[in-house]
């Protein structure tokens, strides 16, 4: 009977470990706005998410939805993961404006110095400037992509005034102040709609990158794209890769150290240099196409910089009237894309 008892007793204890086990395999789901053939979900996403069940040995699944399918829009997807409808979202902070004042910083033209890598790198370097930003969510990381350009499927942007007129998708706000800078009306769209939107005239063009084109098929849409001496971008975007706060919270200390090892600076310059490598598939989508490529003149790119300076400048005193210190987070957001590049 002791025998039977130490039997029924141990095994019963191997079944409680085992139940224990099973309780930490967890599930996540992640939303985002793009289609599974977008680099953003086939080079980044779902790599990061086969590398953290690999990593949790298994215990860890993520179950991707692109292409908005758990329903909603793309503006809506921070709120998704603030309520807890998604576990992770990936989307652009531009798509909730005012949500995010502090990071708008590293979004501003002459700011970003276009270079995806150092940005990202100084993004996620600096989340102790930015944390108020993100208290309703868990970062996992911040990013952004090379920077934009003007895409135009209607005429050439050969100098500041060729600007004028011009209707021009704009990835955000401070994208919004760029392109009226130029003279141009900007347009707020989500980067999905913006084929149709070329297609049907309801805009020129956009501002956004090289990137997306093959996703969105521009190379069938724009004329012409003008960009700023030596790789100079009109500004950028940031992205975030967020999850719920409650769903981190309930994750076993491993399983956050599996979280966290794919997070923040432990990833940020591979997710930086990996944006700076899709831009060649754009560029070479562009070329094959016959889409002419014009790279401004110093003189000329000196006018758009001057408006840019302006838009920096309006930044600064938007934030700082609501109690940010604006000139210091322009001062040290430079700084950190600077120590980036070293």
């Amino acid at each position: 009977m002791n025998q039977l008892t130490k039997f029924l007793g141990a095994t019963g204890l191997g079944l409680m470990m085992s139940t224990a086990a099973m309780a930490e395999d967890v599930t996540l789901l992640m939303h985002h706005f793009l289609p599974p053939v977008a680099n953003a979900h086939k080079v980044m996403l779902q790599p990061w998410a086969d590398r953290v069940a690999e990593q949790s040995n298994g215990q860890i699944t993520v179950e991707i939805a692109p292409a908005m399918a758990m329903g909603g829009k793309p503006n809506e997807l921070y709120g998704q993961v603030r309520d807890g409808t998604a576990d992770i979202v990936w989307t652009l902070l531009g798509y909730t404006p005012g949500v995010f004042p502090r990071s708008e910083v590293f979004e501003l033209p002459l700011v970003h110095a276009g270079s995806a890598t150092d940005t990202t790198i100084a993004l996620n370097a600096s989340m102790d400037l930015l944390a108020e930003d993100f208290d309703d969510i868990h970062v996992l990381f911040l990013h952004t992509h090379d920077g934009n350009l003007i895409h135009s499927a209607t005429k050439p942007v050969r100098t500041f005034e060729d600007a004028a007129g011009l209707k021009l998708r704009t990835p955000g706000r401070t994208g919004a102040w760029v392109i009226e800078g130029m003279g141009a009306e900007p347009v707020g769209l989500p980067v999905p709609a913006l084929p149709e939107a070329m297609a049907k005239g309801v805009v020129d063009g956009a501002l956004t990158t090289y990137e997306i084109v093959p996703a969105l098929k521009l190379q069938e849409l724009d004329k012409y794209t003008t960009e700023l001496p030596d790789g100079g971008r009109f500004g950028t975007a940031v992205f975030m890769l967020a999850m719920n706060k409650d769903a981190y919270e309930a994750l076993s200390d491993d399983l956050k150290a599996v979280i966290d090892a794919n997070s923040g600076t432990n990833i940020a310059a591979e997710i930086g240099a990996m944006w700076e490598g899709f831009e060649q598939s754009g560029v070479d989508a562009l070329a094959a196409a016959g889409v002419e490529n014009i790279v401004l003149s110093e003189g000329e790119a000196a006018k758009f910089n001057a408006q840019s300076e302006a838009v920096v400048q309006r930044w600064i005193d938007e934030v700082t009237a609501k109690g940010i210190d604006g000139a210091a987070l322009v001062d040290q957001a430079r700084a950190a894309i600077a120590a980036a590049g070293q």
